[in-house]
């Protein structure tokens, strides 16, 4: 036997497992983004951030603010304070090491009567009905960032994301919520400008 022959099965296989340990890594990140398709997405122009408390991780926050920030930026959008009466008003949510349940009847979704319902299935629609007082649970790994029409007060673009996240490491985890904020956005109905 040649040595270039001993040399394939273990390549083949070495490639097998590449690929095999590629496409786990891909199914461990679950993007679904919904968005409303009658809607003309050009007519945003500016965007603020929703006023929040206190949050666990703050430097990861951060980093989550920048990339939203860039993604829209990218996109034609002007960051402006929420006083301005913003397009967009940007809500996101998201839980590292365990589920969280929040009750809420946010005034930002007064459209649809408080903060519509997650769906850690990512199925079924988000479009219809009236929630009230509304029982939310984000589950570990998962990050969700709503953008909200603000003249309307109607969720309009929702991106979810779910992963194992590498909460233990944290170089990993930003790249981790860099790359699901970066898919998600992928599926912004409004072209990247320049």
């Amino acid at each position: 036997m040649s040595r270039s022959s001993t040399r394939t099965p273990f390549h083949a296989l070495l490639s097998f497992l590449l690929v095999v340990g590629c496409s786990l890594g891909v199914q461990a990140q679950k993007i679904h983004v919904v968005y409303d398709k009658q809607l003309n997405f050009s007519q945003f122009k500016t965007f603020a951030w929703a006023p929040h408390g206190a949050v666990a991780h703050p430097m990861l926050a951060a980093n989550i603010v920048g990339a939203i920030e860039d993604e829209l930026q990218q996109r034609g959008l002007q960051k402006v304070e929420i006083s301005n009466h913003p397009g967009l008003v940007i809500q996101v949510y998201g839980s590292i090491e365990q589920d969280s349940t929040l009750y809420s009847n946010d005034p930002l979704y007064n459209a649809t009567g408080g903060i519509p319902p997650f769906d850690p299935s990512f199925s079924g629609s988000l479009w219809s009905g009236y929630y009230g007082n509304t029982t939310v649970t984000i589950h570990k790994g998962q990050l969700v960032v709503d953008l909200i029409d603000g003249a309307n007060k109607k969720l309009v673009w929702r991106g979810m994301s779910q992963q194992n996240l590498a909460a233990h490491d944290p170089n990993k985890l930003v790249s981790q919520v860099n790359t699901a904020i970066s898919k998600m956005f992928k599926q912004y109905p409004g072209k990247v400008v320049g």
